[in-house]
């Protein structure tokens, strides 16, 4: 088994579902990302359209600082049905007071807009950003992501993924390149191909609706019927399909309980396993990888998310 290998005892196994699926609810949905009453911290730039759908906005916080500032992207969770770019203030101070400056996005969602939409929709949205690097004072060398679960899917794949840049575009915006310096995220998905997940999981990961709506299905006996013609998006969007060994870091982290098969769909959809894999594969290839599970594996280096992305982002050369 492959969590053997990061020494899970039998009692982590055994951790209950409600304290696993409280501590995950916690860091996904946690003040340093949810909106938090008082305390307002207006965006430099609210709801600035990267695109032409009403979804296809951003919120940028400028930094102080009169060389081009790094930045950090949120990309916000909800199995790319649902979710919202507000972020607390806490969250973005956290990085201004660092000189980072911040932005969060949405994007449209699979109930009307399958993949590739909302992944590709944040790729144009760090082309945009790039665009506008001399009026927002951005160093379009120093970007990193962050986000949850299906935020952090995505974040992983703009990390992993060749240049979505195309120089011969008439948009100036798609001439800009996709890539980015680092990503750190919690509870993410690895991989959303249904026969992968489920021999990594069990079946009960298949019952969230994350997985038929990506592909643009009522139900996953829907999804199952037709796999041969969504096999190549399952492919596709699975972040851990393209890690190699050229890749930036990445820090991942996930609530503690790792027993398997996973118990119900929430459990299964930000199951630690997803890190697992992704730990042993960049491991393999020699790529810089973080993975944070309480009780089983841990970074001395980097505790927590806030001292990966800002050690990254201020680093002398990115």
């Amino acid at each position: 088994m492959v969590i053997e290998r990061f020494g899970v005892s039998k009692r982590a196994r055994g951790v209950g579902i409600w304290l696993g699926m409280v501590c995950l609810a916690g860091w996904l949905g946690s003040p340093a990302w949810g909106a938090a009453p008082g305390d307002p911290l207006p965006p430099t730039y609210a709801n600035v359209p990267y695109d032409t759908d009403k979804l296809t906005v951003l919120d940028f916080w400028k930094a102080d600082g009169e060389s081009p500032r790094p930045l950090l992207v949120y990309i916000h969770g909800g199995g790319w049905t649902g979710g919202d770019k507000k972020v607390s203030p806490r969250f973005v101070r956290t990085y201004l007071d660092k000189g980072i400056s911040v932005a969060s996005i949405n994007y449209r969602l699979t109930g009307t807009h399958p993949l590739p939409t909302p992944v590709h929709d944040a790729a144009r949205a760090i082309q945009f950003l790039r665009h506008n690097a001399a009026k927002w004072n951005i160093d379009k060398k120093r970007i990193a992501l962050t986000g949850g679960s299906a935020g952090a899917c995505t974040s992983m794949w703009l990390l992993l993924h060749d240049d979505l840049a195309d120089p011969d575009s008439p948009d100036p915006i798609r001439r800009e390149s996709t890539r980015v310096l680092a990503a750190a995220v919690r509870g993410g998905q690895t991989s959303i191909d249904p026969p992968v997940i489920r021999e990594w999981l069990g079946p009960k990961v298949l019952e969230h609706r994350m997985i038929w709506m990506a592909v643009g299905e009522p139900n996953m006996a829907a999804a199952w019927k037709n796999y041969k013609k969504h096999r190549a998006t399952y492919v596709e969007f699975s972040p851990y399909n393209h890690l190699t060994k050229d890749d930036p870091p990445l820090w991942m982290s996930y609530g503690p309980d790792t027993s398997l098969p996973s118990k119900n769909a929430g459990h299964g959809i930000h199951h630690p396993v997803y890190g697992i894999k992704m730990k042993e594969k960049a491991d393999r290839l020699g790529v810089e990888c973080h993975l944070i599970i309480p009780r089983t594996s841990t970074s001395q280096r980097y505790p927590t998310m806030e001292s990966f992305l800002i050690d990254k982002l201020l680093a002398e050369e990115p």
